[in-house]
């Protein structure tokens, strides 16, 4: 199996305030993995400085056997935790944008998902609910035929129905051969989709394991392992 992320003695700093430490793991290509952690557990930071918004203080991240690049960037479909939408333009204009930005944006795709949701092309994005434009933003980035998909808390602070279609959204969109690194805190809502699990605690990997194991050996569910290795 290729390897499509990998840190090696990983460390980034703010100053002198340590947000990664010595940080190791490799994921393979295939699989939906989870970066797992309490807020202020150093998951954003790991995810920019995949994406290359961050550079390291030490050591190294390798995306698809690079450090980040244009390359690395053009196979990987990033949704960062806030909103990133152009609220001026329309929804047409957002998706037009994608089409022109990203060669493997599957126009067709995010259209047909824009229409089961009922939202219309010539609405502005600014007019649209806090959940609608979660959605779209969730659906843009996965209309793309990435390699990597990072989604950094893409369930947090949306309904439970919503949690619902971005779950659904991101099984039935993602290629066979792709890999998915959801980062969240909420394990409950997304624990039967992840095959693998990475916990991240004050910026140390505490867990690296896949999840079927993991269960299997603890004779627990991930949230309650989540409970344990968190518990204050």
């Amino acid at each position: 199996m290729q390897t499509i992320l990998e840190c090696r003695e990983l460390c980034h700093r703010y100053g002198n305030n340590p947000a990664l430490t010595e940080v190791n793991f490799s994921i393979e290509q295939g699989g939906i993995v989870g970066l797992l952690g309490p807020n202020g557990s150093g998951k954003t930071t790991l995810i920019k400085l995949a994406m290359g918004m961050l550079q390291p203080s030490s050591g190294e991240v390798l995306v698809d056997g690079k450090r980040p690049c244009p390359a690395t960037k053009a196979v990987t479909a990033y949704l960062p935790d806030a909103n990133y939408l152009s609220k001026w333009m329309s929804v047409e204009q957002q998706v037009d944008y994608y089409a022109d930005f990203f060669p493997d944006f599957e126009r067709d795709r995010a259209v047909g998902m824009l229409s089961r949701l009922g939202i219309g092309l010539k609405q502005k994005i600014k007019t649209l609910s806090k959940g609608n434009q979660e959605k779209l933003g969730l659906l843009l980035t996965m209309s793309r035929r990435a390699k990597l998909y990072i989604l950094d808390e893409p369930i947090a602070g949306v309904d439970p129905a919503a949690r619902d279609y971005i779950l659904e959204t991101i099984l039935q969109n993602k290629p066979e051969d792709s890999t998915i690194l959801l980062c969240t805190h909420l394990i409950w809502d997304i624990e039967n989709i992840l095959t693998h699990a990475i916990f991240l605690n004050c910026g140390r990997v505490v867990l690296d394991s896949p999840v079927k194991e993991l269960c299997e050996r603890e004779g627990k569910d991930l949230n309650d392992i989540f409970r344990e290795v968190f518990r204050w």
